[in-house]
């Protein structure tokens, strides 16, 4: 059985902005990075159960990149997104509401190149910013 690894935030934002801003690619390309050497230069995303994503993860330098996607399982306005990745492992999210915001909690399937202290930093980075672009527009 795969490790799973959770990661979560409470962004301070109606569910509706999160929703957008968490699944328009015009917005992922601003919030998804774990660091400020990173960027999302390019996004797709065909938000509906079968529908594919992919988004361009790349450092700003130019010295490494790769695609981070996958398909769509699941697809429930305002409160979950399930997918599966490329390499077949599998992902979640839950939009809670909660009486300071949305609830955004994370869990996926650990792969076995970094550590899983690394894995949770890096999604949990990108959680973070995501948090921040979305509270600050």
């Amino acid at each position: 059985m795969a490790t799973l690894i959770t990661v979560a935030n409470t962004v301070n934002a109606p569910a509706e902005k999160v929703w957008e801003y968490w699944n328009n690619p015009d917005h992922v390309t601003r919030w998804n990075a774990a660091s400020p050497d990173w960027h999302t230069p390019v996004a797709f995303n065909d938000l509906k159960p079968g529908g594919k994503f992919n988004y361009r993860m790349e450092a700003k330098d130019g010295s490494f990149g790769f695609d981070f996607g996958g398909v769509y399982d699941v697809v429930e306005q305002n409160k979950r997104i399930a997918y599966t990745m490329g390499d077949n492992r599998k992902v979640n999210t839950l939009f809670t509401p909660t009486p300071e915001g949305i609830h955004v909690e994370t869990t996926f399937e650990a792969e076995d190149t970094h550590s899983l202290e690394q894995q949770q930093a890096g999604w949990q980075s990108i959680l973070d910013n995501f948090k921040n672009y979305t509270e600050k527009q």
